[in-house]
């Protein structure tokens, strides 16, 4: 089966389950693992990713108010590779190429009639139902069951340690200008660790908000984990935002609880690499534990 997986999350789930070789194209975004690099990429974004968060925003504003796709696909390409096989997302129409611009393109006459697979993940438990759908649709039942059976007890680990824990409240920040609090599985993955996400809701989209509400309701610990960011980026653009006066007075400002992590590669990717994120976020809520992820996928805020 010829695939083209237009979502970084597929392309991860697809190459856990032994069938990178099924891959003939991928997205702008997909990135990981290293073995698909190298492969046709058939979309691009009508926006400069390198932007500020309040230019993205505002361009793509400017895109949907005049109807237009957010995201382009290379329809020659995707004519020449000839997929069988389109996976796709309808769970946020800025974060990735969606089902409605698959959609467009196969309306333009691409002489191919490939099954499309639209992932709408909204909780932990939808992305675990994607690895075994997406197993099952490939012939790797078995190997599925595998890897959600070794998420399932790394889970169980974590959450039997953080039981006893004291719930310290959390502000996880996906987007910084305009503000938005992460939703979805985020704040699952803060519960499982043994963390109160004061602000997002188990399940639910993200929410846009604005900073005084995070200064009145004053958490014990902030991480910024912007969709589509890296650590590097993330730092570049808060380092001026938190010298405004009211940031200082922030009790996580004040004890150094304020951290970045990788949302790119982690957070805002829902696929098998959530364990990873539960994992981080382990090593952020509860002082001393350690994965192994600090400096690779998190730091402190300095």
């Amino acid at each position: 089966m010829k695939i083209v997986s237009l979502l970084p999350s597929a392309t991860e789930i697809i190459h856990s389950l032994g069938c990178s070789d099924m891959l003939v194209g991928i997205s702008h975004e997909c990135d990981y693992p290293p073995e698909i690099n190298g492969l046709p990429i058939c979309s691009n974004p009508r926006f400069n990713t390198d932007e500020s968060s309040l230019k993205i925003d505002n361009t793509i504003k400017s895109l949907i108010q005049q109807a237009l796709s957010i995201y382009e696909i290379d329809e020659s390409l995707m004519a020449k590779l000839k997929p069988e096989l389109i996976v796709t997302q309808s769970q946020c129409e800025v974060c990735a190429v969606n089902l409605k611009d698959v959609e467009r393109a196969l309306k333009n006459n691409l002489n191919i009639s490939p099954t499309i697979i639209s992932l709408k993940p909204n909780s932990l438990q939808d992305v675990w139902k994607d690895i075994e759908n997406i197993g099952r649709l490939l012939g790797k039942e078995k190997l599925a069951s595998s890897i959600l059976g070794h998420i399932g007890e790394s889970i169980n680990e974590i959450e039997n340690r953080s039981h006893h824990k004291t719930f310290k409240s959390i502000a996880c920040i996906e987007w910084i200008e305009p503000l938005m609090f992460a939703g979805n599985w985020v704040p699952e993955i803060v519960q499982k660790v043994g963390g109160r996400d004061v602000f997002g809701l188990s399940g639910k989209h993200s929410k846009w908000s604005k900073y005084e509400i995070l200064f009145d309701e004053n958490p014990d610990k902030i991480i910024f984990m912007p969709c589509g960011y890296g650590i590097k980026k993330t730092y570049s653009e808060i380092k001026s935002l938190v010298k405004l006066t009211e940031w200082k007075k922030l009790k996580a400002f004040q004890t150094g609880e304020m951290y970045i992590v990788d949302g790119n590669q982690y957070f805002n990717r829902p696929g098998p690499r959530l364990l990873d994120s539960i994992k981080i976020m382990d090593e952020i809520i509860n002082d001393g534990i350690s994965h192994g992820y600090h400096g690779r996928g998190w730091m402190k805020f300095d």
